[in-house]
């Protein structure tokens, strides 16, 4: 394959003396692309798939409404809770190894979640998904940043990382339905295993080993940190049940920032921390992750919000519901493929700050064009797909700067770190938003005040958009003169 990035205009990469590749020849940059776009892919189809399959779960397995909940929050916390320790396990054991592992478990979690006849089996099977998926997300994006040195060729590949992720989050409801309804429920689970099945065959063949220096895993960082993001997705996750005001949703809540901080402390103090704080010293680093957190919490509920108008107030079908996010999914690819171009011309910061802003005036449009007499082009095209060709944008110079001038050895945790403060913002402002809603539309479960409930949902995102937007351009640092490669 010819070399993705013209070397007579093309920057020197970095050496990289802490990152050690076992023997064997460099495998082509499409096929490590290819292998960890799959796993992305595989894992974000599967924070979203299950939505329109559950009224049909819980009749199969007679599950109450809170088991219901469970079948989704199961995967999100154990997602949530672990990513920093997939990371950094990475880093120390090898980012193949841990892909492969983390995959594996996936795949088997799936398995058995398709083949659950009880309500608990289902549940279980979730969560060792979501432990699957903690540890194969970072690897997927370690892969990449460790195969493709910094500049517009890793650019470019973390936007195809990010377009197949986005389409992934995008294609959920629309697989859902199609699999839901052709054949049952259990295939949404079940489609997985072939399908990872062949991901860890291509991965064995075609990715070889790296890693970062050997040392010891920090063992108290890693179960402070863990137990306090999943401490802290719990309480999230419990207020859409019982409140912000309620104790089962509070004690959690301060119990996990009480280990978060414990574990600052102890990182501070240790010699081989699990997350060494100077990393936040990178501006960079440091402002794309707050941006991440932000954004995230203001644009991962909107497939949620989309679903729930749709079906509740526009009445829709799961695959007519699932087919209006077909032209959603494309365009976030679309930006998601257009923003590496764009920060050649522009830089990096002057593109996110364009997507933000398109983001914003997509949510608020939604905002005011959600009615209980809605329209497809009006109210869920056009916004729709400004907002997400915005977030297509966006995404990919956040997360090229979250990644960027980092240390080879602390890639993996860098990866985990980032993709973290988006899940982390995602749980938050799905659980915020959803309050926000309910309030708004109160007892009365009319289309009327529905409608108004998810438009103030999307208000409520526009001003965290508008906050996010105001934060990076105050404080993500200024673009370098951008690099321009031959075709």
């Amino acid at each position: 394959m010819a070399p993705m990035v013209d070397s007579s205009h093309a920057p020197a990469a970095p050496p990289r003396p802490a990152l050690r590749a076992v023997r064997g020849g460099t495998p082509p940059l499409w096929a490590v692309a290819a292998v960890a776009c799959a796993g992305q892919f595989l894992i974000v189809l599967d924070v979203s798939v299950m939505n329109v399959a559950l009224p049909q779960i819980r009749a199969d397995l007679g599950m109450s409404t809170t088991g219901l909940q469970w079948v989704l929050n199961a995967y999100t916390l154990t997602f949530a809770g672990l990513q920093l320790l997939g990371g950094r396990a990475g880093d120390l054991f090898g980012r193949k190894r841990v892909f492969l592992l983390g995959l594996a478990v996936f795949v088997l979690a799936s398995l058995a979640g398709g083949l659950a006849q009880q309500p608990w089996q289902l549940v279980a099977a979730r969560a060792v998904q979501g432990l699957g998926a903690a540890v194969l997300s970072p690897a997927t994006l370690t892969l990449l940043t460790a195969a493709v040195p910094e500049g517009p060729a890793r650019s470019r590949a973390i936007g195809t990382w990010v377009a197949v992720g986005a389409g992934g989050g995008a294609a959920g409801s629309l697989v859902g339905g199609l699999l839901t309804e052709a054949l049952s429920w259990r295939w949404v689970l079940l489609i997985n295993v072939p399908v990872g099945a062949l991901v860890l065959l291509a991965a064995a063949l075609w990715v070889r080993e790296s890693r970062g220096e050997r040392r010891r895993l920090d063992v108290p960082g890693a179960v402070l940190a863990t137990g306090g993001l999943a401490a802290l997705a719990y309480g999230v996750v419990q207020t859409e049940a019982v409140g912000w005001g309620s104790y089962q949703a509070l004690a959690p809540i301060g119990g996990g920032l009480a280990l978060l901080a414990v574990f600052c402390l102890v990182e501070s103090r240790t010699a081989a921390p699990l997350v060494p704080l100077a990393l936040f010293r990178l501006r960079p680093l440091a402002t794309a992750n707050a941006a991440m957190f932000g954004i995230g919490a203001a644009t991962f509920s909107s497939w949620y919000f989309f679903t729930l108008y749709m079906q509740n107030v526009l009445h829709y079908s799961p695959i007519r519901a699932g087919l209006v996010f077909l032209p959603m999914s494309l365009i976030i690819v679309a930006g998601s493929k257009l923003a590496p171009r764009l920060m050649l011309r522009l830089g990096a910061k002057r593109t996110a700050l364009a997507g933000c802003a398109l983001t914003f005036c997509g949510y608020l449009w939604q905002s005011f064009a959600l009615t209980e007499h809605g329209s497809y082009a009006a109210t869920l095209l056009g916004p729709g797909l400004l907002m997400m060709f915005g977030a297509g944008v966006l995404t990919t110079p956040l997360v090229n700067a979250a990644t960027s001038g980092v240390p080879a050895a602390e890639a993996g945790l860098v990866s985990g770190i980032s993709n973290t403060s988006r899940m982390m913002g995602g749980s938050l402002g799905l659980s915020v938003l959803a309050t926000v809603a309910a309030a708004r539309t109160g007892a009365a479960e009319t289309e009327a005040a529905l409608a108004e409930g998810y438009a103030l949902a999307f208000r409520t995102g526009s001003i965290l958009l508008a906050v996010a937007l105001v934060g990076m351009a105050l404080l993500l640092p200024g673009d370098r003169r951008p690099v321009r490669t031959s075709a």
